[in-house]
């Protein structure tokens, strides 16, 4: 079983000839509302890709948090651990995305920025049963460290997404079992530039000195550089038409998690993250973009 323990937002994304400039009103092209969240997120790749996926968070009381429970609950998500929040709306992000491309987000943590010692509480009764705990960033910092703590004394494999990008302390670090940044993420937590396959292998080596057990700095297109006990690796890509890349780390995140629950090797687990995230980014959106089981197979088996 894989536990999250994070975030639950609602997107609201417009899109526009441009983005706009201050006071000026325009008129959009389309509209539409989307579940998202990094928790979320990564707990709907679980269970589309066959594991037991299990939630911890909190959203408001109101519609959009209705919606959000139906959905995860519809994906096969176990949602009984997203508590209610009395006071706090949902998250949200407000998303606009001009023809270019470029876009701006606005994000309004809501009911996320509460997640504390009732979740903790869920959580506990929750990992006894797991195999993988999986964090991000997007609720409090305290309460992802207790989280990972929490883990750690059961023996629960934590992975830990550092997103959004920030510096970290090393009491959280060490705490962690598997690192994921990506190249941003990564320059943050290390404090210099990651831009090239010697600079995420320098960065990952610094971050294991800090106390994490294994960092895998995900790349892109450029696949991934793995640090661990047994040295160092770079995985290759899969190559794909990439569509939108919306919530490919949360892809390769799942993928990662469901392939180490089940006992896979380190390497081959890298792959299943690696396969997943490029399914991901041909697809437009986040749990939408979402591969199945069956599709990710199909990929591994065709590489």
């Amino acid at each position: 079983m894989i536990a999250v323990f994070g975030s639950i937002n609602i997107d609201l994304v417009v899109t526009a000839p441009h983005l706009p400039h201050p006071g000026e009103t325009l008129t959009g092209h389309t509209f539409r509302s989307v579940p998202g969240g990094k928790g979320a997120n990564q707990a709907v790749a679980c269970a589309r890709l066959g594991a037991t996926s299990r939630m911890v968070g909190r959203l408001g009381i109101d519609s959009f948090g209705a919606a959000l429970r139906a959905g995860l609950t519809h994906e096969g998500v176990d949602a009984g651990g997203v508590l209610d929040d009395p006071e706090l709306p949902s998250g949200m992000a407000l998303i606009t995305v001009d023809d270019s491309g470029e876009n701006t987000i606005v994000v309004i943590p809501g009911a996320n920025s509460s997640v504390g010692l009732a979740e903790l509480a869920r959580l506990d009764g929750l990992l006894a049963e797991a195999d993988v705990l999986l964090l991000q960033l997007e609720v409090p910092l305290l309460a992802v460290i207790a989280a990972a703590a929490h883990a750690r004394t059961r023996g629960v494999t934590v992975i830990l997404d550092p997103a959004p990008a920030q510096a970290l302390p090393d009491d959280l670090i060490a705490l962690v079992d598997v690192l994921t940044p990506n190249e941003t993420e990564a320059a943050a937590l290390v404090g210099f530039p990651v831009a090239s396959l010697a600079d995420a292998a320098r960065a990952a080596e610094a971050l294991r000195a800090r106390g994490a057990r294994n960092v895998v700095v995900k790349r892109g297109r450029a696949g991934a550089l793995v640090s661990s006990a047994d040295g160092t690796l770079s995985l290759p890509s899969f190559p794909v038409v990439a569509r939108d890349t919306v919530a490919a780390g949360d892809a390769f995140n799942g993928g990662l998690a469901v392939a180490l629950a089940e006992g896979k090797p380190f390497a081959e687990a890298i792959r299943w993250g690696l396969a997943a995230g490029a399914l991901a980014v041909t697809r437009v959106g986040a749990q939408a973009a979402m591969p199945t089981r069956g599709e990710v197979l199909a990929l591994l088996d065709r590489a």
